[in-house]
């Protein structure tokens, strides 16, 4: 892009953007264009820059750059000097990038264009993975130097948040260490999912995951080439990824990317990656995308959002993330940790088909007290003081679930779960060494007492999958507890049992689990499960629908609730809406959502006052990364 720069073409790019309500874009400097030779910048690829950024302020745009750019679209790129030395650890290679950082903010920084800064592009893919004490230096050593040339917008490291408290994989990339220099955190989502509703959400349950650390989450990266989706099917991802992670608690969403180019295709890395130049909003002659119009009916309802600020309405209902998936314990394996995040995913697409205002809530952090319903889904590792304080929050009236689960591996097979049976009121039967395996292709648990809004006589039905080891139930004797429901033997499959104030709740089957590895298992009943868990619980859900193809979430203005239904099936839904008797909806009555659709309602303020949003909720971007169609990256 820099070594052939065309003025025209960016504004011609830029001025669609901004025609279809984008506001900024993410801009990279290609580390090898712009410094040709150690701490010498190339003065005509600044005047290039500069006119960019000029380009941005004539069109009513903004930009993030990146000036570590040394990834980009599946090759790694060096500068001619770097000579092979550690990025992360070579005190000289180091100070280059932090030269770079702030000679960049002090000839730039003041520019009306720059709304915010990125340190890298995908750190992790250019220098790989490290240990989290020098990364973390690194990344106080560059962000520091950006600062002390004079940058004063936000300032993030374009990591990509896969970090292990996100991704269960330990990178060095910490976001519990990286949060405190950062302002904010920019996860960059592309699933591959052998099921429909896994793959809209989990861009969602990403931002859930990287949203517990005290910074804002803007979806950094996201978006799908043409070649690997039909328009009308790109379109359709686009809708669903903006709208469930804006419930998600995201408040910036950057696609990737501006355009396609396929005037590069000699060219590596697009030569031999060549689906890559099909990202685009725009295609090669810059005809917008569906997926571009998408973008453009977002923005109308960020902006609405954002005359009065919002928050996400969430946290009544929690997920519990144990301390054993953000942290390599000694003697532990990384499948831990995967089967962790299957589960928790699978858990929370079943909370939100249940359209429960759930959040994740982290066993490190000590589990905060206000949720009404504590989910703890395919539990085999917790911690004792967490266990501990789930025995705390059911004695103060909050109901705690935990479903079984003997891990996919043979490694110490069984729950690390002590005290099992005085907190669920049972007398487990587990043999040592033994798993209890599940003969059948299908659990069918029949409810002998009503839960919830779950009458008895109630079935519910569950696809049998997974490991060996996984596919296994908890043989158990009622020992104070009453038994909910039974399985097709008459064993005890979900047993309820007071404890204090409130109460647990245990179900001796894997069903998250067997659910997560289970190709297109979605919608399966777990939601029902859920459902009336939170009913029991008291969990509030002014709004809802019976059909679990369709999601309802809420988001909280200062003098009125937003409701979003998200259809996330690819047939055309029509929904009732079921209110509470305080609530009122405009428009009124049933909702006919088209595949993949989305329908907005606005609620009437309640018989209670409204909290206000949280200060600083709707400071937003919606954007694309730009990239030149005609010209080097």
């Amino acid at each position: 892009m820099w070594a052939s720069y065309d003025g025209a073409v960016v504004r011609s790019e830029l001025g669609t953007l901004a025609a279809h309500g984008l506001d900024v874009t993410r801009s990279f400097c290609f580390w090898p264009d712009f410094v040709p030779e150690p701490e010498r910048l190339d003065e005509e690829v600044l005047a290039r820059f500069e006119d960019f950024l000029d380009a941005h302020v004539e069109l009513g745009l903004g930009t993030i750059p990146t000036f570590v750019v040394g990834h980009m679209s599946g090759e790694n790129w060096d500068p001619p000097w770097r000579g092979g030395r550690d990025l992360y650890r070579d005190v000289w290679l180091v100070s280059q990038q932090a030269w770079l950082g702030a000679e960049l903010a002090r000839r730039f920084g003041r520019h009306p264009a720059i709304v915010g800064w990125l340190v890298s592009n995908e750190m992790p893919l250019y220098g790989g993975p490290g240990a989290t004490p020098e990364i973390t230096a690194w990344a106080r050593i560059v962000v520091q130097a950006l600062r002390a040339g004079g940058a004063d917008q936000p300032v993030s490291l374009g990591d990509g948040a896969w970090g292990i408290e996100v991704s269960g994989v330990d990178n060095g990339y910490s976001l519990r260490e990286l949060a405190p220099l950062v302002d904010f955190v920019g996860p960059h989502v592309y699933p591959m999912q052998d099921d429909e509703v896994r793959q809209a959400l989990t861009a969602a349950f990403t931002c859930e995951l990287a949203g517990g650390f005290d910074r804002p989450v803007v979806l950094e990266e996201f978006g799908v080439t043409s070649d690997f989706a039909s328009d009308e099917h790109a379109a359709g991802y686009y809708r669903q990824v903006l709208h469930t992670t804006l419930l998600a608690g995201a408040t910036g969403w950057i696609a990737w990317n501006n355009c396609d180019y396929d005037d590069l295709r000699g060219q590596d890395p697009y030569r031999h990656h060549p689906f890559e130049m099909h990202f685009g909003l725009t295609d090669r002659t810059g005809r917008p995308k569906p997926q571009l119009e998408v973008m453009a009916e977002f923005s109308r309802l960020v902006r609405e959002l954002s005359a009065g600020g919002w928050e996400a309405v969430k946290g009544e209902a929690a997920i519990v993330v144990p301390e054993h998936f953000e942290r390599a314990l000694p003697f532990t394996s990384e499948a831990y940790r995967r089967d962790i995040r299957d589960g928790l995913l699978q858990a929370y697409v079943a909370a939100r088909e249940a359209d429960l205002p759930v959040a994740l809530v982290r066993e490190q952090d000590g589990l905060p007290g206000e949720a009404r319903l504590y989910l703890s889904p395919c539990t085999k590792l917790l911690s004792a003081p967490g266990l501990d304080r789930l025995r705390e929050l059911a004695s103060g009236g909050a109901t705690v679930y935990l479903s079984y689960f003997a891990g996919s591996t043979a490694n110490q097979r069984g729950p690390w779960i002590t005290w099992l049976d005085e907190l669920f009121g049972v007398r487990h039967r587990l043999r040592y060494g033994l798993v209890d395996p599940i003969e059948d292709d299908e659990v069918v648990l029949d409810l002998v007492e009503g839960l919830g809004d779950l009458e008895a006589g109630t079935r519910l039905r569950f696809r049998v999958a997974g490991e060996p080891s996984a596919r296994s139930y908890l043989p158990v004797d009622p020992a104070g507890a009453r038994v909910i429901a039974v399985d097709g033997e008459g064993r005890p499959a979900i047993l309820r049992h007071r404890l204090g104030a409130g109460e647990t709740v245990l179900c001796t089957y894997p069903l998250e689990h067997m659910a997560a590895r289970t190709p297109g298992a979605n919608p399966e009943d777990t939601w029902r499960l859920y459902a009336a868990l939170a009913s029991a619980a008291g969990v509030s859900r002014p709004v809802r629908v019976h059909d679990p193809r369709v999601l309802v979430g809420r988001l909280r203005g200062r003098e009125t609730q937003t409701v979003l239904f998200v259809n996330c099936s690819a047939d055309p839904v029509h929904a009732v809406p079921v209110l509470t008797p305080a609530v009122a909806l405009e428009p009124s009555g049933s909702i006919t959502l088209q595949p993949f659709g989305v329908a907005v309602a606005r609620s009437t303020p309640t018989s209670t006052p409204t909290p206000e949003p949280a200060p600083g909720a709707g400071g937003v971007r919606v954007a694309a990364s730009s990239e030149g169609r005609d010209a080097q990256l």
